[in-house]
């Protein structure tokens, strides 16, 4: 033994140093670098995640916790998320799991639901269609909201969030659909995006949910949240997402997609803390935020 050098021992707790694992197989303690598995029997399975550990059996580690064991981040060769089978595969389940969700705020015309989907932004449809019965009861038409003020309409929708901004945009859109639309809200994109405080998605949705006009996929934060884990776009900004799922979701699934997602999104697919052992998507999806996982894992495909 080389002058100097002192042979580790055994901490007197009884326990050994605690080790940790690299994804290239090497392991070391806190000081000094020791291959754990140069001590394993020759044929035993050698994970360098796992240490010195026991193993404990498939169903003991899932309740334990719900991240894996182990995952690795090696794409499969020739993996492709956006293949027209994988594609059809997530469109399958979707049907499975959700036949026939449709929009969730409550309405009975579309002027309801464009008021609807306007007080929306940054807030839940829960709370939304906790205040829309008794604003629609005090004013019934889109000409009742027409004659107001925004400031008039704020103390309504107070508690949607943002109630300055929406005031205002639904009282323009109302005059604007009086004035030029003769009191009926427009079945075309153009001129819907034409109206205060009207975007792609609220377009969208009334096209879709109302009229049943496929004219784009509507991207609410779920959509935008779920197809990045998904890997069906890389996309940040809402409109390249939407024009990316245009892309790859056949035209006929545009309206039913969305909404799915959607459901999806607030059932299972959380944004802080997805339910993944219960997700009908969990083998076909590589999220690199998931909770839980029996395949790889891809870091870049998250939110």
């Amino acid at each position: 033994m080389p002058r100097g050098v002192v042979p580790r021992q055994p901490a007197r707790t009884g326990r050994q140093d605690k080790v940790g694992g690299t994804q290239s197989g090497g392991t070391r303690s806190g000081r000094v670098g020791i291959d754990v598995r140069a001590s394993l029997p020759r044929g035993k399975s050698r994970s360098p995640s796992r240490g010195t550990a026991p193993v404990a059996a498939p169903e003991e580690r899932r309740k334990a916790t719900a991240k894996p064991e182990h995952v690795s981040t090696a794409r499969i060769k020739g993996y492709n998320p956006v293949a027209p089978e994988r594609i059809a595969e997530i469109l399958k389940r979707l049907d499975q799991r959700y036949p026939a969700v449709t929009c969730a705020l409550t309405h009975a015309s579309a002027w309801e639901l464009l008021v609807a989907t306007i007080l929306s932004a940054q807030s839940t449809d829960v709370n939304v269609n906790r205040v829309t019965p008794e604003l629609f009861r005090k004013y019934p038409t889109v000409e009742a909201f027409a004659v107001l003020s925004p400031e008039q309409l704020e103390p309504d929708v107070r508690s949607t969030g943002f109630f300055r901004n929406k005031s205002k945009s639904v009282v323009g859109a109302a005059k604007r659909i009086v004035a030029e639309f003769g009191g009926q809200v427009p079945d075309e994109m153009e001129k819907l995006l034409s109206l205060p405080g009207v975007a792609r998605k609220t377009a969208n949705v009334v096209l879709g949910t109302w009229f049943k006009k496929a004219e784009g996929v509507v991207v609410d934060t779920h959509v935008h949240r779920i197809s990045r884990r998904l890997e069906l776009t890389k996309e940040n900004d809402p409109q390249k997402i939407e024009q990316d799922l245009m892309g790859i979701i056949p035209r006929e699934k545009w309206i039913l997609f969305s909404h799915q997602i959607i459901w999806h999104g607030r059932s299972l697919c959380i944004a802080r803390k997805p339910r993944c052992e219960e997700c009908p998507l969990e083998n076909i999806c590589h999220a690199g935020d998931k909770t839980w996982s029996t395949v790889d894992m891809h870091p870049e495909a998250k939110v």
